[in-house]
């Protein structure tokens, strides 16, 4: 990536504005009046073929006329003349074009082929696009408005950390919108729009480098580069730049139109959630929570271990909070018995465990305020503080009281996360945030962004490993192979499989049982027939020789009844596996992120409490281990009311193989179901009972 041309199409010397417009009011009109308004210090260059001036500018008939080669061109022109245009500004060598026109691959393949040849143009000359359909590109740090976002005339951005960059352009200028009113600082807008050429990942990958952003917003309605996505979500990661992210398109109809919106595909939500998980992107529900969240990680306290002291001066608010911290999954320890002791015997009627409720006693004298608070830093050792102070951050009565004991504590210990919840007047509620503060009017809302930083913490800690991949080549079948054919092809991938034969006749079968020595399973073996127990192709506890040739027989009849035309390979006599406990081991391959694999608890339990968690692949054991701790069936593992402990390792390690694998073989596999997997005793391995593979 050219990130010399990337710099220059977001920070611009020169601009021109191809289809420029006398009237600040259109289109092609509105981003000279934006610059002009708020001071661009660079060049602005329309060019206009029908106009000497425009807004007071001097104009150019054509690009060819242009003065100097533009840093940037803003297209505001019909469709059929994009691909004449950019064709003319590659050829003068302009670094960037931000694309308005609509009309592309949004609107069906005849656009699709259209915005296609215009992005092989730009390219060919080393020519860099957002959009088209794109609602532009803004950075207040130099008052460029490559935007003709009608938000900005309800007020402008300040200059500040936080990037925003969104694939729709109206609700990205929603959101710009929305920002302003929260008073939140940007470093820039970026509106993505189809993503033809730069992608949100492409954006993402600069912003890390850039020095003025400090905190990543995302808008998403689909990922069309998901290598430049993750890679560039990582680095953001590695940098310690927090990214949070609004993913729409959960639903079936979303999805939908997220496709006729910006051409791109949604993938399934619960495998976005995981691969978001695991690069540590924190994901918003709403465009309140998203903004919540990155106005507080603007602070740049991060906790890795997140724990929250509270000092209410309303019992209420404190149930409110506590009951929001567990919803969240975060920590709220009690205070030490000897600093609940102390704090009783400077206040007797509080409640000194935490919440630490301080009632409104602590308005009379505030210095049990600030004895209170501080003992939630020092005794409780809590690295994030909430205070619900209401009104009285603002009262006339006790607003400089309140204040001046608050920043004193705040200034004492800079290493903490502080945040209040308080009502008041904007410019007095503002000189709490200039104080190191950040204020929330609702408590739920606040304790949601405290733990998001939490979340950050432990993921700015996270090194990453490299994880390595087969090297030797995986050979995989013209077609889906049997359950026996699978289970060879994982055996050699270093799988564990319960100890089995094919056999082909019921003389094999009795051998193969006799060698078990004990209790078998019979299954038919037929590359046709996968889904066996549905069809009574599954004989369980099968023990001695006439159970065996007796059950031999009957798979073999009741196959060819279920299906004339099946191939049948044989019946498979596997041992009877006791005890252990039951999980399921899998691969599915996303459209998006590639193959991902899934864990759970195996048998009726993964239909019933849908008990599973993903990971995209690969991944080694220490990322194995922590799948298989963090579902909420895991204590069934870990040796829940006295049963043995379960050989984890030896599950760690097929699972984490089991990645490796589906990373070798390629897209033609499409998935892996290994279910039971039997987790044995520690010490005792762990063996795949049943194997299915799909392949494309």
């Amino acid at each position: 990536m050219n990130t010399t041309s990337l710099s220059r199409l977001l920070n611009p010397n020169t601009v021109a504005i191809i289809g420029a417009s006398d009237d600040p009011s259109r289109i092609g009109g509105k981003p000279i009046a934006y610059m002009l308004r708020q001071g661009f210090a660079g060049q602005i260059m329309p060019v206009n073929p029908n106009r000497e001036t425009v807004q007071g500018l001097k104009t150019y008939p054509s690009i060819d006329a242009l003065p100097q080669t533009p840093d940037v061109a803003i297209v505001a022109v019909p469709a059929s003349a994009v691909l004449e245009t950019v064709s003319a500004l590659a050829n003068r060598g302009c670094a960037g074009a931000i694309i308005f026109s609509a009309g592309f691959a949004e609107v069906g393949d005849k656009g699709a082929a259209l915005q296609d040849e215009m992005v092989s143009t730009a390219k060919a000359h080393g020519m860099r696009l957002i959009g088209p359909n794109s609602l532009g590109i803004v950075n207040p740090q130099t008052n460029f408005y490559g935007s003709f976002a009608t938000g900005l005339e309800l007020g402008f951005p300040k200059p500040g950390n936080v990037a925003i960059v969104s694939q729709s352009g109206a609700y990205g200028a929603h959101l710009m919108t929305a920002a302003v009113a929260a008073g939140i600082g940007l470093s820039t807008m970026v509106m993505t729009g189809n993503e033809a050429d730069l992608t949100l990942g492409d954006i993402i990958n600069l912003l890390v480098d850039d020095p003025n952003t400090k905190v990543i917003a995302l808008y998403s309605e689909g990922v069309r580069e998901a290598g430049a996505l993750v890679s560039a979500l990582d680095r953001a990661r590695q940098m310690r730049k927090p990214v949070v992210i609004m993913k729409v398109g959960q639903s079936a109809l979303g999805q939908a139109a997220a496709l006729s919106h910006t051409a791109s595909i949604a993938g399934d939500d619960r495998v976005f959630d995981a691969v978001m998980a695991e690069l540590g992107v924190v994901r918003a529900q709403t465009t309140e929570q998203m903004l919540d969240i990155a106005r507080l990680a603007i602070r740049g306290i991060y906790p890795a271990d997140n724990t929250l002291g509270v000092f209410t001066i309303s019992g209420g608010a404190g149930v409110i909070i506590s009951d929001a911290a567990a919803a969240h999954g975060l920590a709220m320890p009690p205070m030490p018995e000897h600093a609940q002791k102390r704090l009783l015997e400077l206040l007797p009627f509080a409640s000194p465990v935490n919440p630490v409720d301080t009632t409104a006693q602590v308005l009379n004298d505030m210095t049990l305020m600030r004895a209170f608070t501080e003992s939630l830093v020092t005794d409780g050792g809590y690295t994030s503080i909430l205070g619900f102070v209401t009104y009285t951050a603002t009262a006339p009565t006790t607003e400089d009281r309140l204040h001046r004991e608050l920043v004193s504590l705040k200034q004492a210990y800079p290493d903490r996360l502080f945040v209040l919840v308080a009502l008041g007047e904007k410019d007095k509620l503002r000189r709490y945030e200039d104080d190191g503060f950040t204020v929330f009017e609702d408590p739920s809302r606040a304790v949601a962004a405290i733990a998001a930083m939490g979340r950050y913490g432990k993921a700015f800690n996270r090194q990453s490993t490299p994880t390595s991949v087969p090297t030797n080549s995986i050979h995989l079948p013209d077609e889906t192979p049997s359950e026996a054919s699978a289970k060879g092809i994982l055996a050699a991938a270093g799988i564990s499989i319960v100890p089995e034969t094919v056999c082909k006749t019921a003389e094999q079968a009795i051998a193969a049982a006799q060698s078990l020595n004990g209790p078998v399973v019979l299954k038919i073996v037929s590359p046709d027939i996968l889904h066996k127990t549905e069809m009574g192709g599954v004989l369980l506890n099968i023990e001695g020789d006439d159970q065996v040739r007796a059950g031999f027989d009957t798979l073999i009849e009741r196959a060819k009844q279920h299906d004339p035309a099946a191939r049948i390979e044989g019946v498979l006599v596997a041992k009877q596996m006791q005890g252990g406990v039951q999980c399921l081991l899998g691969i599915q391959r996303d459209p998006v992120f590639g193959p991902m694999a899934v864990f759970g608890l195996g048998g009726i339990f993964v239909e019933i409490l849908d008990d599973v968690v993903l990971h995209r692949c690969p991944f080694d054991e220490d990322v194995a281990f922590q799948m298989i701790h963090s579902i909420k069936g895991a204590s069934l593992l870990l040796g829940a009311r006295g049963q043995a402990k379960s050989d984890i390792k030896a599950l760690a390690t097929m699972l984490a193989k089991l990645s490796g694998f589906a990373m070798a073989a390629g897209p033609r596999l499409q998935s892996i179901d290994l279910n039971p997997v039997f987790v044995m005793p520690e010490g005792e391995g762990a063996y795949a009972a049943d194997a299915l593979i799909t392949l494309q």
